[in-house]
């Protein structure tokens, strides 16, 4: 289970952990997620999210929300189409830190540190498994591209966007063939570009 002890490593100041999601789905924004919790009050349960269970994600989202400074960073199909993924799910990461004003140390979820951050940073394999910060950041992440590829699915029905989240499924793959490219697919994505 993650802990407080990267943070604790780092010392005083305002420590946020940083996540992105969406790097894989065929459509859809990617987002990020910086969180920077008061070590007095770290939520219970906190860990990656793609180890919990959709309820405990929903009611860890509040949680964190109530007593955690946090911000949310995005990237648009369009930016992921201009610039390629990793840079955009970059951009949203210095989006979701910069939301949340001057802080002294960035705890970033992978191998690699977004460029264009203007603070101080370490990357963390694994970071959502081993920092709470980094577990928060994955689960407002998560919880909050959900909740927009949910909201999508209303307007373009028929690829199951509301269970696979825009990822590559089967019943996906198939609706692209059936329905055609939405406006929210990702036109660099190979699956979708050789569809066009």
């Amino acid at each position: 289970m993650p802990d407080y002890s990267e943070e604790e490593r780092l010392g005083a100041g305002r420590i946020a952990g940083v996540d992105e999601v969406g790097r894989g789905p065929l459509a859809g924004p990617v987002i990020a997620a910086a969180v920077v919790l008061c070590p007095d009050r770290i939520p219970e349960g906190l860990d990656d999210s793609k180890k919990l269970s959709q309820r405990k994600r929903e009611a860890l989202f509040e949680e964190i929300h109530a007593v955690a400074q946090v911000s949310v960073g995005s990237a648009s199909v369009e930016e992921i189409d201009a610039l390629n993924i990793l840079y955009a799910s970059h951009l949203a990461m210095v989006r979701a830190v910069d939301g949340l004003g001057a802080i002294n140390h960035a705890l970033i979820d992978g191998n690699m540190i977004p460029k264009e951050l203007t603070c101080p940073a370490t990357a963390l394999v694994k970071g959502d498994g081993r920092s709470v910060s980094i577990a928060a950041a994955s689960i407002i992440a998560k919880v909050t591209r959900d909740r927009i590829m949910v909201d999508l699915a209303q307007q373009y029905p028929g690829y199951g966007w509301e269970k696979n989240a825009g990822y590559p499924t089967k019943l996906h793959r198939e609706a692209l063939e059936t329905l055609g490219v939405t406006p929210h697919h990702r036109r660099s994505f190979k699956t979708v570009h050789n569809m066009l």
